[in-house]
Protein backbone atom coordinates (compact mmCIF):
# COMPACT_ATOMS: atom_id res chain seq x y z
CA UNK A 1 0.00 0.00 0.00
CA UNK A 2 0.89 3.29 -0.34
CA UNK A 3 1.15 5.94 1.86
CA UNK A 4 0.15 9.11 -0.42
CA UNK A 5 0.37 12.38 0.97
CA UNK A 6 -0.05 16.11 -1.00
CA UNK A 7 1.39 19.35 0.21
CA UNK A 8 0.45 22.37 -2.09
CA UNK A 9 2.70 24.72 -2.41
CA UNK A 10 1.53 28.18 -3.77
CA UNK A 11 4.22 30.29 -5.93
CA UNK A 12 4.68 32.79 -9.08
CA UNK A 13 6.35 31.41 -12.29
CA UNK A 14 8.63 33.76 -13.49
CA UNK A 15 8.96 33.87 -17.18
CA UNK A 16 12.14 33.43 -17.84
CA UNK A 17 12.03 30.56 -15.20
CA UNK A 18 13.17 26.94 -16.75
CA UNK A 19 10.93 24.35 -15.10
CA UNK A 20 11.74 20.37 -14.89
CA UNK A 21 9.35 17.80 -12.82
CA UNK A 22 11.24 14.21 -11.37
CA UNK A 23 10.28 12.26 -9.31
CA UNK A 24 13.32 11.40 -6.27
CA UNK A 25 13.62 8.46 -4.21
CA UNK A 26 15.37 8.14 -0.96
CA UNK A 27 16.68 4.65 -0.77
CA UNK A 28 19.02 3.15 1.39
CA UNK A 29 19.98 0.36 4.12
CA UNK A 30 17.85 0.65 7.42
CA UNK A 31 18.69 3.14 10.20
CA UNK A 32 20.51 5.44 7.49
CA UNK A 33 18.17 8.06 7.90
CA UNK A 34 16.51 8.38 4.99
CA UNK A 35 12.83 9.38 6.43
CA UNK A 36 14.59 12.19 8.44
CA UNK A 37 16.23 13.95 5.77
CA UNK A 38 12.88 13.62 3.79
CA UNK A 39 11.41 15.35 6.75
CA UNK A 40 14.25 17.94 6.51
CA UNK A 41 13.79 18.63 3.22
CA UNK A 42 9.91 19.32 3.22
CA UNK A 43 10.72 21.81 5.97
CA UNK A 44 13.10 23.55 4.58
CA UNK A 45 10.49 23.47 1.54
CA UNK A 46 7.44 24.37 3.35
CA UNK A 47 9.31 26.67 5.51
CA UNK A 48 7.91 24.52 8.60
CA UNK A 49 8.21 21.63 11.07
CA UNK A 50 6.94 18.40 9.58
CA UNK A 51 6.85 14.90 10.58
CA UNK A 52 5.54 13.02 7.77
CA UNK A 53 8.08 10.31 7.55
CA UNK A 54 8.06 8.34 11.03
CA UNK A 55 11.64 7.90 12.75
CA UNK A 56 12.74 5.73 14.97
CA UNK A 57 16.19 4.08 16.54
CA UNK A 58 14.74 0.83 16.06
CA UNK A 59 15.30 -0.33 12.45
CA UNK A 60 12.19 -1.03 9.82
CA UNK A 61 10.69 2.04 10.79
CA UNK A 62 9.34 2.80 7.56
CA UNK A 63 7.74 -0.31 6.37
CA UNK A 64 5.83 1.59 3.23
CA UNK A 65 6.64 3.45 0.70
CA UNK A 66 5.42 7.05 0.83
CA UNK A 67 4.95 9.96 -1.31
CA UNK A 68 4.75 13.74 -0.95
CA UNK A 69 3.48 15.24 -4.73
CA UNK A 70 3.41 18.60 -5.42
CA UNK A 71 6.81 19.76 -4.63
CA UNK A 72 8.73 22.90 -5.65
CA UNK A 73 12.38 23.92 -5.47
CA UNK A 74 13.89 26.94 -6.99
CA UNK A 75 17.68 27.90 -7.90
CA UNK A 76 19.37 30.48 -9.98
CA UNK A 77 16.27 30.67 -12.37
CA UNK A 78 15.08 27.07 -12.13
CA UNK A 79 12.48 25.45 -11.01
CA UNK A 80 12.11 21.56 -9.63
CA UNK A 81 8.92 20.46 -9.07
CA UNK A 82 9.28 17.17 -7.67
CA UNK A 83 7.97 14.51 -5.62
CA UNK A 84 9.74 13.00 -2.93
CA UNK A 85 9.60 9.09 -2.45
CA UNK A 86 10.58 8.11 1.10
CA UNK A 87 11.42 4.30 0.63
CA UNK A 88 11.68 1.27 3.50
CA UNK A 89 15.49 0.41 4.10
CA UNK A 90 17.04 -2.14 1.60
CA UNK A 91 18.34 -5.52 3.98
CA UNK A 92 19.21 -8.91 2.49
CA UNK A 93 18.12 -10.41 5.54
CA UNK A 94 15.14 -9.56 8.57
CA UNK A 95 15.31 -11.78 11.42
CA UNK A 96 12.28 -11.66 13.90
CA UNK A 97 14.78 -12.43 16.38
CA UNK A 98 16.58 -9.25 15.89
CA UNK A 99 13.60 -7.27 17.34
CA UNK A 100 13.42 -9.36 19.67
CA UNK A 101 16.19 -8.51 20.90
CA UNK A 102 15.54 -4.94 20.81
CA UNK A 103 12.67 -5.46 23.18
CA UNK A 104 9.92 -6.22 20.83
CA UNK A 105 7.18 -9.48 21.78
CA UNK A 106 7.85 -12.23 19.86
CA UNK A 107 4.42 -11.60 17.96
CA UNK A 108 5.03 -8.16 17.49
CA UNK A 109 8.47 -8.97 16.34
CA UNK A 110 7.22 -11.34 13.97
CA UNK A 111 4.60 -8.86 12.67
CA UNK A 112 7.37 -6.55 12.14
CA UNK A 113 9.51 -8.29 10.46
CA UNK A 114 7.02 -9.88 8.11
CA UNK A 115 5.91 -6.11 7.23
CA UNK A 116 9.76 -4.81 6.78
CA UNK A 117 10.38 -7.90 4.24
CA UNK A 118 7.26 -6.83 2.12
CA UNK A 119 8.66 -3.33 2.47
CA UNK A 120 11.57 -3.94 0.81
CA UNK A 121 10.08 -6.10 -1.81
CA UNK A 122 7.78 -2.97 -2.49
CA UNK A 123 11.03 -0.53 -2.39
CA UNK A 124 12.65 -2.58 -5.23
CA UNK A 125 9.73 -2.54 -7.51
CA UNK A 126 9.64 1.05 -7.08
CA UNK A 127 12.84 1.73 -8.57
CA UNK A 128 11.09 1.11 -12.11
CA UNK A 129 9.16 4.83 -10.79
CA UNK A 130 11.57 6.87 -10.04
CA UNK A 131 13.48 9.19 -12.28
CA UNK A 132 16.57 9.77 -9.71
CA UNK A 133 17.53 8.12 -6.11
CA UNK A 134 19.24 9.53 -3.09
CA UNK A 135 20.98 6.87 -1.90
CA UNK A 136 21.47 7.34 2.16
CA UNK A 137 24.25 6.23 3.76
CA UNK A 138 24.95 5.99 7.11
CA UNK A 139 28.66 7.57 6.99
CA UNK A 140 29.69 6.14 10.31
CA UNK A 141 28.86 2.47 9.51
CA UNK A 142 31.36 0.46 6.77
CA UNK A 143 29.92 1.19 3.46
CA UNK A 144 31.15 -2.19 1.75
CA UNK A 145 28.40 -4.13 2.17
CA UNK A 146 26.49 -6.64 -0.04
CA UNK A 147 23.20 -4.00 0.54
CA UNK A 148 25.18 -0.91 -0.83
CA UNK A 149 27.09 -2.36 -3.52
CA UNK A 150 23.63 -4.68 -4.84
CA UNK A 151 21.69 -1.52 -4.61
CA UNK A 152 24.02 0.79 -6.75
CA UNK A 153 24.49 -1.78 -8.92
CA UNK A 154 20.88 -2.19 -9.76
CA UNK A 155 20.49 1.42 -9.72
CA UNK A 156 23.17 1.62 -12.55
CA UNK A 157 21.48 -1.12 -14.33
CA UNK A 158 18.19 0.89 -14.79
CA UNK A 159 20.44 3.85 -15.85
CA UNK A 160 19.01 6.32 -12.74
CA UNK A 161 20.93 9.27 -11.93
CA UNK A 162 22.00 8.94 -8.44
CA UNK A 163 23.46 10.99 -5.74
CA UNK A 164 25.39 9.23 -2.51
CA UNK A 165 24.36 10.94 0.44
CA UNK A 166 26.74 10.13 3.46
CA UNK A 167 24.27 11.48 6.37
CA UNK A 168 25.16 11.53 10.22
CA UNK A 169 28.24 13.95 9.75
CA UNK A 170 27.65 15.98 13.01
CA UNK A 171 28.81 12.35 14.79
CA UNK A 172 32.47 11.58 15.40
CA UNK A 173 32.50 8.07 14.25
CA UNK A 174 31.61 9.77 10.74
CA UNK A 175 34.06 8.27 7.79
CA UNK A 176 33.69 9.84 4.62
CA UNK A 177 36.74 8.78 3.03
CA UNK A 178 35.66 5.12 3.19
CA UNK A 179 32.29 6.04 1.04
CA UNK A 180 34.83 8.07 -1.19
CA UNK A 181 37.21 4.88 -1.69
CA UNK A 182 34.40 2.36 -2.54
CA UNK A 183 31.97 4.76 -4.40
CA UNK A 184 34.34 7.02 -6.27
CA UNK A 185 32.56 7.70 -9.51
CA UNK A 186 29.43 9.07 -8.19
CA UNK A 187 28.45 12.79 -6.63
CA UNK A 188 28.81 12.15 -2.82
CA UNK A 189 27.51 14.99 -0.52
CA UNK A 190 27.92 14.86 3.64
CA UNK A 191 25.33 16.04 5.12
CA UNK A 192 23.71 15.96 8.73
CA UNK A 193 19.96 15.48 8.44
CA UNK A 194 19.83 16.19 12.44
CA UNK A 195 21.13 19.65 12.36
CA UNK A 196 21.05 20.57 8.73
CA UNK A 197 24.53 20.83 8.08
CA UNK A 198 25.45 20.23 4.06
CA UNK A 199 21.46 20.17 2.92
CA UNK A 200 22.19 23.26 1.14
CA UNK A 201 24.64 21.90 -0.85
CA UNK A 202 22.80 18.84 -1.24
CA UNK A 203 20.10 20.79 -3.13
CA UNK A 204 22.88 22.33 -5.25
CA UNK A 205 24.16 18.93 -6.02
CA UNK A 206 20.34 18.12 -6.85
CA UNK A 207 20.26 20.77 -9.26
CA UNK A 208 23.49 20.06 -11.12
CA UNK A 209 23.16 16.20 -11.48
CA UNK A 210 19.23 16.00 -11.86
CA UNK A 211 17.99 19.06 -13.30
Amino acid sequence: MIKSLSRGFAHFFSLFSRKKKVSLGLYGPPNAGKSTIANRILKDILGEDVEEFSVSALEHETREVQKVEKLVMKRKGKELDFSLIDTPGIATKIDYEDFVKKGLKKAEAKERAKEATQGVIESIKWLDNVDAVLVVLDSTQNPYTQVNITLIGNLVAKKKKLIIVANKTDLKQSNLDKIKLVFPDYALVPVSAKTGEGMEVLYETIFKEFY
